[in-house]
């Protein structure tokens, strides 16, 4: 059985975004299997969902270790998502290979892609805007770092509905587990902090996965040897990625999901890999420049600062007349 080293090395850094954003997964490993490596459609589809069964609870552990997971989110998406995502598989298999389904499938994933990229950047800039030079410097004019994760209020139909969509839509296509179910709760949950939308998004999907998985093994085209080359290298890719974004501050994992949605959008619609890598750098390019323009325009300094302004613990000010000698009351 031939190893693929390369393969490995790829699957590693998809599975790096996957932890540091919680999506990415099936929008990126999927389309790399079959663009760059020429693995058939449903093979490819097959192997990702086997290997992602294994990769997931890697970087869910670690977000649930820290904290950040909404345990009632989680059970309420499962609800809906197990059930519909081994329906999923039995679905495609009538449909045929469902290439047409799978397309169609694409270029909505694409459309609600862009928008929730457009979504998060307009809430940072109404955030920055409104929350004043003080918050949007410490923030770096990203929305809702500090929200409390008991604001967010559990909606248990919409949620479970968001499951079953998701859940059928992964089944189908490997593709959604992250990017779509991150969308709809964007939508549904916008109080929902960064982190904690990163580590729910991510154990939620564990089960889902495995009943999608476990269609596949039985009625797919899973091949052992690429979903060990995918496992040799998201494995170790997740756990790095989930470690970073539990870590990480809320406005930079927000930033690192609008980009991780433009590029699956972009994958979405068909768009090739050079075409899309210019693309990617020319929005990061330019989205830099307008956003310290926007920042200079609220009165803001272009870039955020570090900050000084915080007194040190051990520097407490004292009144001269109580420590200095020098000084006498009058």
């Amino acid at each position: 059985m031939h190893f693929d080293y390369q393969m490995a090395l790829g699957s590693f850094l998809v599975a790096i975004v996957v932890g540091l954003t919680g999506m990415g997964g099936g929008a990126l490993m999927t389309p790399m299997l079959t663009v760059f490596f020429g693995v058939p459609p449903l093979t490819a589809v097959s192997s990702d969902l086997v290997s992602a069964a294994v990769m997931k609870p890697v970087g869910s552990l670690v977000h649930l270790r820290r904290g950040t997971v909404n345990l009632r989110l989680v059970a309420w998406l499962c609800a809906g998502s197990v059930p519909t995502a081994f329906c999923g598989v039995l679905l495609a298999r009538a449909l045929g290979h469902g290439s047409h389904v799978q397309d169609v499938i694409e270029i909505a994933l694409g459309v609600a892609l862009l928008i929730a990229a457009s979504g998060l950047v307009i809430r940072s800039y109404l955030t920055m805007a409104a929350g004043g030079p003080r918050r949007a410097a410490r923030a770096t004019g990203s929305p809702e770092d500090g929200a409390s994760p008991a604001a967010v209020s559990v909606r248990p139909i919409p949620t479970m509905l968001v499951g079953a969509v998701g859940g059928l839509v992964v089944g189908m296509t490997s593709v959604g587990s992250g990017s779509l179910i991150v969308v709809a709760l964007l939508a549904l949950y916008p109080k929902l902090t960064a982190n904690r939308l990163v580590g729910t998004d991510l154990l939620q999907a564990v089960p889902l996965v495995w009943s999608a998985a476990l269609g596949h093994i039985l009625f797919g085209d899973f091949q052992l040897s690429v979903t060990l080359a995918l496992l040799a290298g998201s494995i170790p890719g997740v756990f790095l990625g989930s470690l970073a974004s539990s870590r990480a501050p809320g406005g930079l994992i927000r930033w690192a999901l609008a980009f991780v949605l433009l590029a699956s959008a972009l994958k979405m619609f068909g768009v090739h890999t050079t075409p899309m890598a210019w693309a990617l750098i020319a929005a990061v390019a330019g989205g830099t420049a307008a956003w310290s323009l926007l920042r200079t325009w609220n009165g803001l300094p272009p870039f955020p600062l570090p900050r000084h302004d915080a007194p040190s613990p051990r520097a407490v000010p004292i009144r001269r007349s109580e420590k200095d000698p020098s000084v006498v009351p009058h």
